[in-house]
This record gives C-alpha cells, structure tokens and sequence, in this order.
C-alpha cells in the first residue's frame, strides 16, 4: 500500500485540524483554542490510526490508550486554564499579524505529527505483534509517571498563581521546589515511554520515531519552552537574593532535592542536569546590581 505506515493520512488529517482552529483563532483573535488543538490532535490521529488498523492487539490497544489518556488529562487542564485567564499572552505580539500567527499553527502540526510517530507506525503494523514484555511494563511506569509529575505540577502551580498572596512571586511549591520546570520533565518522561512500549515492532526507517521524545525535548528545552520561561523569570526576579537562592539550589529540570543539588559541581549540573547557559541569560547584569546593592 501507498500509504502502509498511515504517513499520508496523518498529515492530511493533521493539517485539516489546526487549519480549522487557525481559521476561528484568527478570525474571532480567539485564543482558547490553540493549546486544546494541540493536545487533542494527538487524539485524533491515535484513534484515526487505530481503526484504519482494523486490528487490536495489545499493543496497538495500549499505546492508543496512553497517547488518549495524556491528551485528554493535558488538553483539559489547557483548556480550563485559559478560559480561567482569559489570553494567551504567547500571542501578544503576533495575534493581530496573520503570517506570524501562522507560523505557530505550521509548527504546531509539525509537533503533532512528529510526536505521534510511534502510535502512528504502531497501528500501522498489523505484520507482527510481539507479545507484551517486561520492556513495556517500563516504558508503562515512564509514562506513568511522567504523566503524574505533569499533573502534580500543572495543578500546584495552578493553585499557586490563585492565590493572591503568591503575586510578585515565582512557583516553589511542591514538585517546583525539586524542579524549577517539572511539568516539563514529566512530558518528556511520558513520550520516552511510550517510545519504549513501540519499540518491539519498530522496523528500518520506522526507528524515524525516536524523534518523538527528541522532538519534544527539543522544543521545551531549547525553542519555546524553558529559555522563555527562564527569561522572563530572570528579568522579573534576578535582583533578588532569594530568587537567586532558589535557581542556585533548584535543578532546572530533572527533579533532585534542593540541598543535594546545591552541592553538585558545576560541571555535573551542566552535562547530567541541564543547568545551561541559556537559562542564565540576564542573571550576570542583576548579579552585579544586587552586589552593589549589598556594598
């Protein structure tokens, strides 16, 4: 078949989707429905792939279930979230320009279907259905507990930025005191499992879906996700002693007790925690206004 690993469809069909939402989020300057297309995108090609398939071994059940299950649990707290906030301040700049509106919607299909790679060729193969392992029963508690860590640090935050007491302040509460970016951490986690549980029938250039956690990583790591929350935060807070106490002693994204990362070395923080330079960006300028300060 043309189409044997749903490649085709997938892409059609993810294309359909966010230009629909485009059209009503350019149209009506609607934020609400940005991150919700995202995240139930992956929903559709799941279960789209799954009954293409025809088929419902194990596997195929499974990781459709996880890949639902994360989209529904994510998409519902991004929906609640910014019908509570009312915008989506991502979109200040570009919400009234339709080009640079655009490109997000582009890279947002791109995410999805880049992502949904192990589900997809999973579904796909109906050729070979290896039985299920202790390999999956791991890559089950990765996502397991990456979706857990998500959740805890989605709602802890959530609950924090409520509470008007906490204005003027950074999140530092619960998983946030371990991780100054844990929601991100457990996303990550939840697509390396289920990279893992598709990894028995993965094939040639099926292994392609690799980029699925890579893809992921990338983007929280490097593009839209940490560096302009580590930005923003710096501006807001690197002038002050406790902001930088909590950076000092709070792992940037792998969860590790304050006091035993306080201790760590530079070097391990930078090669086995990702404490990047980029993270720091803005913090030399209010290092040397806070030493002033103190002279």
């Amino acid at each position: 078949m043309a189409d044997s690993n749903y490649l085709t469809i997938t892409a059609i069909v993810t294309i359909a989707y966010q230009l629909s939402f485009f059209v009503i989020a350019a149209g009506f300057k609607f934020d609400k429905v940005t991150d919700f297309a995202g995240t139930t995108n992956f929903i559709v090609l799941a279960l789209l792939t799954s009954l293409l398939s025809g088929s419902w071994y194990p596997r195929q059940v499974l990781l459709t279930s996880l890949v639902v299950i994360w989209g529904l649990r994510l998409g519902l707290f991004l929906l609640f979230r910014i019908l509570a906030w009312g915008e989506d301040r991502r979109f200040d700049q570009t919400r009234n320009n339709v080009l640079q509106f655009a490109v997000f919607w582009v890279f947002q299909a791109v995410w999805v279907w880049v992502v949904s790679l192990p589900v997809t060729f999973v579904n796909a193969t109906v050729t070979r259905n290896p039985p299920l392992g202790s390999l999956d029963a791991l890559g089950c508690a990765m996502w397991a507990a990456g979706v857990l860590l998500e959740g805890a640090a989605d709602q802890q935050k959530l609950r924090f930025k409520a509470d008007a007491a906490n204005r003027g302040h950074w999140c530092d509460v619960g998983v946030w005191r371990w991780s100054r970016h844990p929601n991100y951490c457990g996303e990550i986690m939840a697509w390396v499992g289920v990279l893992v549980v598709s990894s028995p029938v993965l094939q040639g250039w099926q292994w392609a879906a690799v980029m699925s956690p890579l893809f992921t990583a990338a983007i929280l790591l490097f593009l839209s996700g940490m560096p302009l929350l580590e930005e923003s935060a710096n501006k807001k807070f690197g002038q002050r002693a406790d902001y930088l106490q909590y950076r000092a002693t709070t792992s940037p994204l792998i969860p590790l007790p304050p006091g035993l990362y306080a201790l760590l070395p530079h070097f391990i923080k930078f090669a086995f925690f990702l404490e990047l330079p980029i993270y720091a960006e803005h913090l030399s300028t209010a290092r040397n206004s806070l030493i002033q300060e103190d002279q």
